[in-house]
């Protein structure tokens, strides 16, 4: 959607450049927001270090608590060779500016949450885990200054947000299982692709079969991003047999409603029924049924 906006707009580049730059934009944030969660747990350390290093340390300034800069989650993931290539890679460290790392952990460990962590001297997995949930969950997002410069550093946070946070918790829980380099994968990158390909292709068959249906709307009013949404419904309805017709109009009904105007998702939705309910029955749906599958 984003790459034919883009391309409709006339912003230079090939729509399979544009294509793998936005993936590019996905895996980098996700990429940072791992390295952020680590930099905070592992602070305690820098902290440890900064106070001992006092010209007159008290016992306090002696005694800071590592045990969360050991976290085993932290450390797993970051001897995973997948993790260290997206490292050197992307470098996230380039996004981390100022007091933003030491104003989370100052955060941390003021926590009930923190100190009932560190209160215990055996790592248990889970406890592992959730330490590193609240990090994210609560000290991260919770914070109103870090959120801003997210924001400002990554331009695809706001429509990227909720996903971003699947991942990120679906990380934490399974960090084995992350490719760090390929977020998408194979089979999500070929289906991208395909479609795209296939809106661009099959652009004027798309567009006849959608104008018909525009009689009662005002096209002058019909914003630019319906007229993608449509394109790419008709092409999936038509061009890709494995997708139930529902879940494709479910699908563009929903991206109306985040990504255009307030009456997006009812013309969308008005559309494409009609525009299925003609194909059924000219015979041109011909979806697979994984009934029994």
């Amino acid at each position: 959607m984003q790459v034919l906006y883009m391309l409709d707009s006339n912003i230079q580049g090939t729509s399979n450049a544009l294509l793998i730059k936005e993936f590019d934009k996905t895996r980098n944030l996700f990429v940072f927001l791992v390295h952020l969660i680590h930099q905070v747990a592992l602070y305690a350390e820098v902290e440890s270090q900064q106070r001992s290093a006092k010209n007159l340390p008290n016992q306090a300034d002696l005694s800071v608590n590592i045990k969360i800069a050991g976290n085993t989650v932290v450390w797993q993931t970051m001897e995973l060779e997948g993790f260290k290539k997206a490292v050197e890679l992307i470098k996230p460290q380039q996004w981390i500016k100022g007091d933003l790392v030491k104003n989370l952990f100052r955060h941390l460990v003021e926590s009930a949450e923190y100190k009932t962590y560190i209160s215990e001297e055996n790592r248990d997995k889970a406890k592992e885990k959730e330490i590193l949930k609240f990090i994210f969950g609560t000290i991260i997002l919770g914070s109103e200054n870090t959120l801003d410069f997210i924001e400002e550093h990554f331009t695809n946070w706001e429509d990227e947000g909720d996903m971003m946070i699947g991942f990120v918790l679906n990380y934490i829980q399974k960090p084995g299982s992350v490719h760090f380099l390929d977020l998408v994968g194979d089979e999500k990158m070929k289906f991208a692709t395909d479609l795209l390909e296939t809106a661009i292709d099959k652009k004027t068959i798309a567009e006849d079969i959608i104008k018909p249906k525009l009689k009662n709307w005002d096209p002058e009013r019909i914003a630019m991003i319906d007229m993608i949404l449509l394109r790419l419904g008709v092409c999936e309805l038509v061009y890709f047999d494995t997708i139930p017709t529902k879940v494709t109009i479910n699908e563009y009904i929903d991206l109306a409603k985040e990504y255009s105007t307030e009456q997006s998702g009812h013309f969308v939705n008005g559309i494409l029924d009609s525009i299925h309910k003609e194909l059924v029955g000219n015979g041109k749906i011909q979806k697979v049924s994984h009934k029994g599958k």
